[in-house]
């Protein structure tokens, strides 16, 4: 059942937040200016392997358009830690369980040594990964305490998804009918972390109206959008 499956806040979150030199030199050039600050070519191949990592996907095997997507989280992570900027590190726990799912995504990290080897494939360390992972929860964390006071989910809004959305997806599956009171809080939180998504993309959209942002396909000067 996928009542409780996790939203795209991750993803929407998931940019560059500085890693180790991959393996090999990137010639350095501005990929975007972001309100003054410069994103290079290195970003964006860092980030493009992180990416690439988590998914236990070769680099080169992302299509010109997941490469497009990726710089835009760049733009958008630069916009958003313009303002909320992480004080203090993730905890510890939060870091490695975090460590612990994206090691699962690699068979062959079963061995530390197998794991070390991985890593070293995409050219990052297990420090700079565990430095990422903890910078991209420590930001989540504040984004969430901005947004999430202003999400009210009722229980008609509840009550809705489980007749309209749920009890027909269960239908359709061949499985069994579950009682509203089995799923209703795993509901509440599903639909509060799409609210929080949608609320996510719209800061964000503003953010973007009300900088100036020039990239390698806006061209020379800056550009507001």
């Amino acid at each position: 059942m996928k009542v409780w499956k996790q939203g795209a806040l991750l993803l929407l979150l998931s940019a560059g937040l500085g890693l180790s030199a991959r393996a090999g030199q990137i010639v350095d050039r501005m990929v975007a200016n972001v309100n003054g600050h410069v994103l290079l070519q290195s970003d964006w191949e860092e980030e493009l392997a992180f990416e690439a990592f988590l998914n236990a996907r070769a680099p080169d095997t992302l299509t010109s358009a997941e490469r497009k997507v990726a710089l835009d989280r760049l733009i958008d992570q630069e916009l958003l830690r313009e303002q909320v900027r992480p004080s203090e590190s993730a905890p510890a726990e939060q870091v490695a369980s975090r460590v612990t799912e994206v090691r699962k995504a690699h068979p062959e990290a079963a061995t530390d040594e197998g794991w070390h080897a991985a890593l070293q494939r995409y050219g990052l360390t297990q420090g700079a990964l565990e430095k990422r992972l903890g910078e991209d929860i420590q930001l989540m964390r504040l984004v969430e305490a901005r947004l999430r006071p202003s999400i009210q989910i009722d229980q008609k809004a509840v009550e809705s998804y489980y007749n309209d959305q749920l009890l027909p997806e269960l239908k359709r599956a061949g499985s069994r009918e579950v009682a509203l009171p089995e799923v209703f809080g795993r509901i509440r939180d599903l639909l509060a972390e799409r609210r929080l998504n949608q609320l996510l993309s719209g800061w964000l959209a503003s953010l973007r109206s009300e900088s100036h942002i020039q990239t390698l396909e806006s061209g020379a000067g800056d550009q507001t959008r």
